[in-house]
């Protein structure tokens, strides 16, 4: 903050082949294995990626039918989806870990004792954002402007 109270406020706005999304689209990909076995199951996937390197990790409670090997080419095949195939960081080569593990029972029990309520969640999570006037999509600007500008950018870039 600076001195006169004001404060800069900025937005940034990520594409398809960042690592975070890159991780988003693994972990989704795990969760989507898991729900097309068991509609029930329970999965809290964390996934990290560097230098031809993934990692899985996090606890699910979803049918035992779905194997270490499989959620690795699961993994594997999400990656090449996005289209990475080259040296540092590849979907044929890259180094892939399984963390995942079974649900612990205090979070089952506490996730369970809901009952009726359609609440699955057994984590906490941080959300921020807020609807603002600044634009007709009501975003706030920053991140309105950060993501015309990233798509701007897609539709110009060459594919592939």
């Amino acid at each position: 903050m600076r001195k006169d109270g004001d404060f800069l406020f900025t937005s940034e706005s990520v594409s398809e082949g960042h690592p975070d999304k890159v991780a988003d689209r693994i972990s989704d990909t795990v969760l989507d294995a898991y729900l097309a076995a068991d509609p029930e199951a329970r999965v809290a996937c964390e996934t990290m990626v560097t230098t031809n390197r993934i990692i899985l990790a996090g606890e699910v409670r979803g049918p035992s039918s779905i194997t270490s090997e499989g959620l690795i080419q699961a993994a594997r095949d999400a990656v090449k989806d996005i289209g990475y195939d080259q040296e540092g960081f590849s979907w044929r080569t890259a180094d892939a870990a399984n963390y995942l593990h079974a649900q612990s029972a205090d979070i089952a029990v506490g996730v369970d004792s809901a009952g009726e309520k359609d609440e699955g969640a057994g984590d906490q999570g941080i959300m921020f954002g807020h609807a603002s006037t600044e634009t007709d999509t009501l975003m706030p600007a920053t991140i309105y402007y950060a993501h015309r500008i990233l798509h701007e950018i897609r539709d110009l870039a060459p594919c592939g």
